[in-house]
């Protein structure tokens, strides 16, 4: 290890406690005032059964954000710290939205247009020459990076349905980053933010153990599936989009076949509902802390996969990876859909 890579490492475990500590925190300080504000209550769609706080986020976003400024500062200028600025105000409007949804309910079409202005001040601030694909008209591409991105920040927010489960993804998501991301030269600023946010989990992650204290909230969701979105978007850039598709494979999956089924049986899918599959298999008998185990470990072995198209860049080494990750998924789907006996 070269001195400098010693130095990265240091600064970001500094960086990774810095988050935890500062989430946690802010968590123990918020706490009463979201009891009295910011209940959710149970409902027929709901997961819990007695009135818990939700909130959690403001605390997981705003350390994030701190802790990422304060190292973007001290890295300096570079070329990509316009870029993360603007990704990090887009998160932080995309969090007000957020906020405002938990403590009343918005219309789809309008928190839906205010979603869209985030993510397009987030792509505005990518690089005007930047292309994933070439072949294809640059507006065709930033318009289904605008589409895909908007997918994506919804189904995180649909996937936060119980305890455990969005630090089961967040963390070893964010994790894979920071080591795929070095490995594919992502810029430091965007390493940093992958382990400020994996930081900001853990803090949260204490009050939202089975059985949660606290609740992420629309406000912690919609940023983190943001934030998350353009980590991914980085490692697309570097060309390994594969990578950058099996990371989140089983939100992608769970999330986008749950509503191709509501769609196709005439349901309204943009109402809240509990026909994921992960919500079906507590109905089905499956506890919360198995749940969030079997999506931790699937996770942890698509990270691997992700790092293996990284490090082998045969064509035939990365079909096979994602075969075996939709492999990987399909089996916890289906597993997910069967009676626990």
């Amino acid at each position: 290890m070269t001195g400098d890579e010693g130095l990265q490492l240091w600064a970001g475990a500094g960086a990774l406690i810095a988050a935890a500590s500062l989430s946690f925190g802010l968590i123990v300080l918020l706490r009463p005032l979201l009891r009295r504000h910011a209940l959710a209550q149970p409902n027929a769609r709901s997961s819990h059964r007695e009135p818990t706080p939700q909130g959690g986020g403001i605390a997981v976003i705003a350390a994030t954000i701190l802790v990422t400024a304060g190292g973007v500062a001290a890295l300096g200028e570079t070329s990509a710290t316009a870029e993360i600025l603007a990704v990090l105000a887009a998160a932080a409007f995309i969090a007000v939205v957020g906020g405002i949804d938990d403590l009343r309910p918005l219309p789809v079409v309008p928190r839906l247009a205010l979603q869209v202005i985030a993510i397009t001040v987030a792509i505005a601030a990518m690089p005007s020459d930047l292309r994933l694909v070439p072949l294809v008209p640059w507006w065709a591409e930033r318009l289904v990076v605008l589409i895909a991105w908007l997918w994506f920040v919804n189904l995180v927010n649909f996937m936060d349905g119980i305890d455990w489960m969005t630090v089961a993804e967040v963390v070893p998501l964010s994790a894979s980053v920071v080591l795929l991301g070095w490995l594919a030269g992502v810029p430091p600023p965007a390493i940093l933010l992958a382990v400020a946010l994996m930081g900001a989990m853990l803090g949260f992650a204490p009050f939202n153990k089975p059985v949660a204290r606290l609740f992420l909230g629309d406000v912690g969701s919609l940023p983190v599936g943001l934030l998350l979105g353009w980590l991914l978007l980085q490692l697309a850039r570097r060309g390994e989009p594969a990578a950058a598709l099996l990371l989140p494979l089983y939100y992608l999956a769970d999330a986008s076949v749950t509503l191709l089924r509501r769609m196709a049986a005439g349901e309204p899918f943009w109402q809240a509902h509990r026909s994921h599959f992960y919500q079906r298999a507590c109905d089905l008998g499956f506890s919360v802390p198995d749940i969030v185990r079997r999506v931790f470990v699937i996770n942890l072995a698509l990270s691997g996969l992700a790092l293996l198209t990284i490090v082998k860049h045969d064509p035939a080494v990365v079909v096979a990876s994602l075969l075996a990750g939709v492999a990987l998924v399909a089996w916890l789907l289906a597993s997910f859909a069967r009676m626990r006996l």
